[in-house]
């Protein structure tokens, strides 16, 4: 694994530490290269020491955990080694090359890896996802969102305007320090940011854009930070297009099996999906307005607990295998 020490490096090594198909072989970090393991997982049986950079010829697949545009730069080196990547960043999320500039400000390091790259949303592409090479997990913003909108807009039931107000806790931030994410900063607070457009919109875009097949859709999405450790909550609303009856029979039909989204009767908490893969959602309705609501946990459905489901589809595990252990950091 590449990148084990922040919030979503953890996460997995916590998952995958207990996943019995699975050998932790490497993990590396910078800040802590030639240390123990143990001084970031005191809590878990790991023997070794982080290394400096991931030796794809001695693995089957490397995890990226790497800020943005760092793996991207190293991933060609690790599919040449014949490892699959699961990269946990948003390097390969966009299938435009022309988009990075935009939202990442550089051009990506290997515009042609985006071609094969599959996004890593199983309940839309597990098909694809157990014969790629390559795996983009999409955002946590992105992974709430889009399942709570995909059923509606697959059938038609969603007008074209669509607007999509979205909460996450501090640690969707990660864990380097910063001024927006000191306590005295986000104690007691709330706030709307990123307003005239955040990254994870033009994700939004392409998947929702894709299920509309053509249909109009344009898309308002405002996040906003919580002084919460964990957990996102979406509340997306559209004009319905047909009866609530129809909108709800949607939902649970195209979540019929699917087993880590659950169609609920009631308004969804954070704390309901916390420390789980679960993506929680309610439909409803105001007069001629939809109103769904999704709560995930955003460093484990909306992370690393996705990249573990992945994994499983990449190869052949059942698709829960390592997502029923509790969670400790953070």
């Amino acid at each position: 694994m590449a990148g084990a020490n922040g919030y979503a490096g953890m996460t997995l090594v916590h998952l995958l530490a207990r996943h019995p198909g699975v050998e932790l072989a490497q993990l590396t970090s910078r800040s802590f290269a030639g240390h123990p393991y143990q001084a970031v997982f005191p809590l878990l049986e790991l023997e070794g020491r982080f290394a400096e950079e991931v030796d794809p010829s001695v693995v089957d697949v490397v995890f990226s955990c790497l800020p943005h545009n760092l793996g991207a730069a190293r991933a060609a080196r690790w599919l040449e080694a014949e490892a699959r990547v699961i990269d946990m960043s948003a390097d390969f999320r966009l299938r435009d090359p022309s988009l990075y500039p935009v939202w990442y400000r550089q051009e990506h390091p290997a515009p042609r890896l985006l071609e094969e790259a599959v996004l890593g949303l199983p309940e839309l592409h597990a098909d694809e996802i157990a014969r790629a090479r390559l795996v983009a997990v999409p955002g946590c913003y992105s992974t709430a969102s889009i399942l709570a909108l995909a059923p509606a807009v697959v059938a038609g039931l969603a007008g074209p305007d669509v607007v999509v107000d979205a909460k996450s806790g501090v640690s969707g931030a990660g864990r380097s320090p910063g001024l927006g994410t000191h306590f005295a900063e986000v104690d007691e607070s709330l706030h709307a940011y990123a307003i005239d457009g955040h990254r994870h919109l033009p994700e939004l875009e392409q998947e929702l854009g894709r299920l509309a097949d053509g249909r109009p859709f344009r898309l308002t999405f405002v996040p906003h930070l919580v002084p919460m450790t964990r957990g996102i909550l979406v509340t997306c609303y559209f004009d319905l297009v047909g009866s609530l009856d129809a909108l709800v029979g949607a939902y649970r039909e195209f979540y019929a099996g699917q087993p880590f989204v659950r169609v609920l009767d009631r308004t969804p908490a954070t704390k309901l999906a916390s420390h789980t893969n679960y993506c929680l959602i309610h439909v409803a309705a105001q007069g001629s307005k939809a109103v769904v609501t999704a709560a995930i946990d955003n460093l484990v459905k909306g992370a690393s607990g996705q990249g573990v489901e992945c994994f499983n589809l990449v190869f052949g595990f059942d698709r829960g295998e390592g997502l029923g252990s509790p969670l400790q950091w953070p």
